[in-house]
């Protein structure tokens, strides 16, 4: 993720100065109550508003409620320590929470409700209501019902356990204790009872129970040090700030005032209040709140009020997970499974319609047929029994068909599904090629529900910071007053540095060492002229001051040696505070309303009047500094774009020159650059500026507009400093990882709010782009002129690969920056945007805001069938990952919004190889195999008993007992396709990610498509005549009765399906022979068990026909009979007609290096997707 992109969320954090002089211009810090802009993010629910992903405001479009003005009647009032006023009007909610879904009560309907949302429950639900009928019973009632109440009671007891898990979990939390001031003295109390208005403390290494706006810490500056690991996965320390007027409060024992504020909302980075004490308006924003499940770090204690309690807490509205996504295969079932509901009902009507036939033609034989039984004599007198006429009994038999043919519908194949891809999640959970050891992070596996769509994707778009390189950011070069340090080539000379002042007798040292330039170390040290020193000076001071670095002092095994180690949320900053220190401008402290660095050994404080954080609009933050010599002075950092509009440009001109000079030179060279500016406010500016900054400060209508329009009317008429090169390595294993997925034809689009110079750098570095590439660059600033672009590079696409997109795409590389996506999306440039993209093997998005990601992915989605995969790194990533069809995060330098909001985690970009290339090749061969054998396995058996039906006057009788029907899918035959599902490979690891052109069989659908179904159902079809008809004439006209013949049946179905899986199993194992031949051995003893009950029909049916040699021979013909037309065909395929995964396998077996070579030869072009 870029560390500065605009949707980042840092705390905002607002200073209030002191007031130890009142005549001084640095006195009026005491006026200015300190705010910050707020960022806008878009975090909440957009309703039903269309997403605009390229207008400029589309990020105000999705706010949430937090970030949108809120009007007086819509705010909560919080009275401090009078939870009884507070409640009175509204009675809000209590701090008991509760994240278990069921009750004793409610467990029973709720669950069912819930599992009976998938429409195959309900179809056999009804199946089940149907049988219980006495027209329609043609199974016994407890063994039509078991299936499915089987299917049920296991996923109840699952969901019960894991309820009864988060239940108790529950438990421990609302019953733990917080001290609350009650009467005047803290008490202990249990978290559940505590309610907003009461004053809470919260000593060191306790978590909060609730969000509260911070009063008074042990510090008496009145700053408090938070982890929100267990918010939102950051491990960096977080400052939180109480208000100077609460601190004085606090300190005289009172504890009284108002808390305007907004009604709960998810955004965990927004907070929008007034406090009232003693008649003063105070402002209170992000950084004076602390959220539930923060932990307080390096502060004694801290007081706070509670302003948001149990369910309406930040960290639970945030509780429930990313959408539920399903898998391309999972819907692509549905189709087949419609087809074979019309198939399941032709076969129905068949028999309906037959059965009617011969009702009409014996229509004069039915009192006497006795099998039929039409009249009924045991009571004396002659009368119709069980017969409606035709035509009734014509839509009976309809109905009875439908339960005795129900398994055409495979109700096991969910559970098998779920199963597999538990399986499969665990494997690639327990992958070391996929386990990060810098972050000690395994493969986490989010989503259970698109395991196989990871062998199908066709489109990755990623970030690049943080993603494609380490987010570790090195501070290397600098512009100082057009001098470059740099020595020519971006990079300091190889000189450490380690500065350190002395402090009490002690040594203090930044954590880390920076790479100093020589000639600039001098400089500084020297100072030639003293007009150039104090740019310099300010150069540096800027680094150091103009952030929200906190500096921690850390121990180490010296006692008289301490780090000082420079907390933040932004890389950049850390790098950037470092360098400063390199150089002698070393922070030292920070508090809320003055900060103290040490220059060049001389220790001088710096009041902070004002802080204006970075925010998507400006690209820029600035800090309002009183100096020492009594000055007040704006400083200003950020991206070029933003402050060269702000430079005052009747200053020295040439100064502007060199410095864009060596910006374009840094950027060449990968690193990510800023410029800094300044300039001095009088007291009549400062005072204008303050006035200003507190009506907005303190608005709450557009409070975030006011202060942006604060920050922008003192952001101007700098003078330029200078400018900063960073350089972002990139991660081990990017290039060799992106051509791997280029040449499974995977198209590696990147996105990211870098300079076009930059990321085509960074590209040119990991082999995304290459040196016979054609770069077709696009950075218009209107629609007319995005339309002429566009134009352009569509005729110079054709140009180069002749009007088509096959192998000459790899040739071109579009760069597009955000500033021409935001004429392009949501208009109807979008398709001509589309076009020229698709001819391109590489995209590259520069500039971008976040919402513009998630454009850029629906743009592809919208427009192609194909599998779209996210993968970034922060916040600003997450409305793409969840965009995408898949979302990758990875756990990263700037937390784990992205990781929290994805389907699957990972530690590297490189891990991309080893989860696409081999476990979702695995993924997507076993399922879409899978699948289609359930649909066989289960055809099969229908047929045999509708052939059956066919020859018994169409009554529906079945040989077949019920127990044998109902356990088929259950027991007899579906743990080895689960096993197979989860343990079978096609290829080697080694092939798969020496060949990744492999992957084109996901691309090309080659497991799973509408002509492997059909040719299935015909492979189905022959295997059921086989199987029905060889018994048939083997026992015709014998004294064998139809209870034997059915087990015969059973037993015959169940080898043939458990044989056909094995002729497809590719690499054997135990547990694979265990589930095979395991089934068919269970599968003959339930059958000799079922028929030693005598209290079930066909009593020893089994012992009568197993005894003779016919039964053994029939058997044996069958599963010869059935399988040779399948297995010649399939030798005959593989033979002539090959597909590369049947080329790769038979290397593999028998090839050698040479014979290898050949077979990427033979490889299959991957061809265009198809459009929507």
């Amino acid at each position: 993720m870029d560390s500065k992109s605009p949707l980042e969320n840092p705390s905002n954090k607002e200073f209030a100065g002191s007031t130890s002089s009142r005549r001084s211009i640095s006195s009026l810090q005491s006026k200015a109550s300190a705010g910050n802009s707020i960022k806008e993010v878009a975090f909440g629910d957009s309703g039903s508003r269309p997403v605009r992903y390229g207008s400029r405001g589309a990020e105000s479009d999705a706010l949430s409620t937090s970030q949108k003005e809120i009007n007086e009647e819509d705010a909560r009032l919080v009275y401090i320590n009078d939870p009884g006023k507070t409640n009175e009007r509204y009675e809000f909610a209590g701090n008991s929470v509760r994240t278990s879904k069921y009750s004793i009560v409610t467990f029973l309907p709720k669950n069912l409700f819930e599992q009976f949302h998938r429409v195959a429950y309900i179809y056999f639900l009804v199946i089940a209501v149907l049988n219980q009928l006495p027209q329609l019973a043609v199974f016994g009632r407890g063994a039509s019902i078991l299936p499915l109440a089987f299917v049920l009671l296991v996923t109840a007891i699952k969901d019960a356990y894991e309820d009864y898990r988060r239940r108790r979990s529950d438990k421990i939390e609302n019953n733990r204790l917080a001290s609350v001031l009650v009467n005047d003295q803290f008490q202990q109390k249990k978290w559940k009872h505590i309610q907003v208005g009461e004053v809470i403390k919260i000593h060191a290494n306790e978590t909060m129970p609730c969000d509260m706006v911070l009063l008074s810490t042990s510090d008496p500056t009145g700053v408090a040090y938070v982890e929100t690991t267990n918010l939102d996965g950051e491990s960096n320390l977080k400052t939180r700030y109480a208000k100077q007027e609460t601190l004085s409060k606090i300190n005289e024992g009172k504890f009284s005032g108002l808390i305007k504020c907004e009604k709960p909302n998810r955004n965990v980075y927004g907070f929008l209040a007034n406090m009232e004490i003693d008649g003063k308006l105070l402002s209170l924003g992000p950084s004076n709140i602390i959220l539930r499940g923060c932990v307080l770090k390096n502060t004694a204690w801290a007081l706070g009020v509670v302003v948001y309690a149990g369910r309406e807490t930040k960290a639970m509205l945030n509780s429930s997970g990313a959408p539920s996504k399903r898998s391309w295969l999972e819907t692509r079932m549905n189709y087949e499974i419609i087809t074979l509901s019309f198939f399941l009902a032709a076969l129905c009507t068949v028999v309906s319609v037959c059965a009617a036939v011969w009702l009409r033609r014996h229509r004069d034989e039915l009192d006497y047929i006795v099998f039929f039984g039409k009249q009924e004599y045991s009571k004396g007198v002659a009368k119709d029994y069980n017969y409606y006429g035709w035509g009734a009994e014509m839509f009976l038999t309809f109905l009875m068909a439908v339960i005795v043919f129900q398994i055409m519908i495979p109700i096991s194949l969910y559970i098998s599904m779920e199963l597999v891809r538990v399986g499969q999640a665990y494997f690639m959970i327990r992958d070391t090629q996929m386990y990060d050891e810098a972050s000690d992070s395994r493969f986490q596996c989010r989503s259970l529900n698109i395991n196989e769509d990871l062998g199908q994707i066709k489109y990755v778009f990623s970030d690049k910071t943080g993603t494609l390189t380490e987010n570790k950011m090195e501070f290397r070069c600098a512009s100082i007053w057009g001098v470059d340090f740099s020595d020519g080539n971006g990079a300091s000379q190889n000189q450490q540095n380690s500065y350190s002042v002395e402090v009490d007798g002690n040594i203090w040292r930044p954590k880390m060492s920076v790479k100093v330039d020589p000639e600039l170390l001098r400089f500084l040290r020297m100072g030639k002229d003293a007009k150039e020193d104090n740019h310099v000076h300010d150069f540096f001071l800027a680094l150091a001051a103009c952030n929200t670095i906190v500096p921690l002092v850390v121990d180490t095994s010296d006692p008289h040696v301490k780090l000082v180690d420079y907390q933040g949320e932004s890389p950049d900053e850390q790098a950037l505070v470092y360098a400063a220190a390199a150089y002698g401008f070393m922070l030292m402290k920070r508090t809320t309303g003055y900060i103290v660095i040490d220059v060049q050994g001389d220790r001088q404080r710096f009041n902070v009047l004002g802080l204006h954080e970075f925010d998507s609009e400006r690209k820029r933050m600035s800090v309002i500094l009183g100096c020492p010599d009594k000055t007040v002075k704006v400083f200003v950092k950020g991206a070029d774009t933003s402050m060269f509009s702000v430079i005052d440009r009747s200053l020295n001109m040439d100064v502007r020159h060199k410095t864009e000079a060596h910006l374009r030179t840094y950027s060449s060279l990968g690193l990510r650059t800023l410029v800094v500016g300044m300039r001095e406010l009088s007291a009549t500016e400062f005072e204008q500026w303050h006035s200003s900054f507190k009506a907005a400060s303190t608005s709450l209508i557009g409070r975030a507009a006011s202060l942006r329009e604060v920050a922008g009317n003192v952001e101007n008429r700098l003078c330029i400093l200078g400018a900063t090169g960073i350089e972002d390595k990139l991660q081990q294993g990017v290039p060799e990882a992106i051509e791997s997925l280029r040449m499974a034809g995977i198209k590696v689009w990147v996105l990211t709010g870098d300079k076009p110079e930059t990321a085509i750098s960074i590209g040119y570095s990991s082999k995304l782009l290459t040196d016979q590439m054609t770069l077709i660059t696009i950075n218009s600033n209107s629609t007319e002129s995005c339309r002429r672009r566009l134009d352009d590079a569509m005729a110079m696409s054709d140009n180069n690969t002749g009007g088509t997109s096959g192998p000459g795409s790899a040739l071109i590389a579009l760069i597009i920056d955000g500033t021409s996506l935001v004429y392009i999306l949501d208009s109807e440039l979008e398709e001509k945007l589309f076009q020229l993209a698709s001819r391109c093997s590489v995209v590259l998005c520069c500039r971008v805001a976040p919402l513009q990601k998630a454009g850029i992915v629906a743009l592809v989605k919208k427009r192609t069938a194909d599998m779209t995969l996210a993968i970034g790194d922060g916040a600003n990533d997450v409305s793409m990952i969840q965009t995408a069809a898949v979302g990758v995060g990875i756990s990263g330098q700037e937390g784990r919004q992205a990781v929290m909001a994805s389907d699957f985690a990972m530690g590297q970009f490189r891990f991309l190889v080893p989860l696409l290339l081999v476990h979702g090749h695995w993924n997507y061969q076993r399922m879409g195999y899978m699948i289609l054998y359930n649909f066989y396995r289960n055809a099969v058996f229908v047929l045999i008993l509708f052939w059956y039906v066919l020859f018994t006057c169409f009554t529906l009788t079945t040989a077949i007992t019920e127990w044998s029907s109902m356990l088929y899918s259950v027991i007899y035959t579906s743990v080895p396709t689960i096993v197979v599902g989860i343990l079978d490979k096609d290829l080697s690891r080694n092939t798969l990610q020496r060949w990744p052109q492999l992957y084109g069989a996901g691309h090309r659908q080659e497991c799973y498509n509408n002509r492997l179904f059909w040719l299935t159902m015909i492979d189905t079809l022959w295997q059921s005549i086989a199987a029905f008809f060889v018994p048939l004439h083997a026992y015709w006209g014998s004294t064998i009765d139809a209870s034997s013949l059915g087990d015969l049946w059973t037993l015959a179905a169940v080898i043939l399906v458990n044989l056909h899986l094995a002729m497809d199993v590719i690499r054997w194992n135990w547990i694979s022979h265990a589930a095979i031949w395991g089934s068919i051995i269970a599968s003959f003893v339930c059958v000799v068990i079922i028929d030693a009950l005598p209290i079930l029909p066909g009593y020893w049916a089994i012992f009568h026909i197993g005894k003779t040699w016919l039964f053994w021979l029939c058997l044996l013909v069958i599963v010869v009979s059935a399988l040779i037309p399948r297995f010649v065909i399939k030798v005959l395929y593989q033979y002539y007609r090959p597909c590369d995964v049947q080329i790769a396998r038979e290397t593999e077996k028998f090839g050698s290096q040479r014979e290898l070579g050949a077979v990427e030869i033979e490889m299959n072009q991957i061809l265009d997707p198809p459009r929507r």
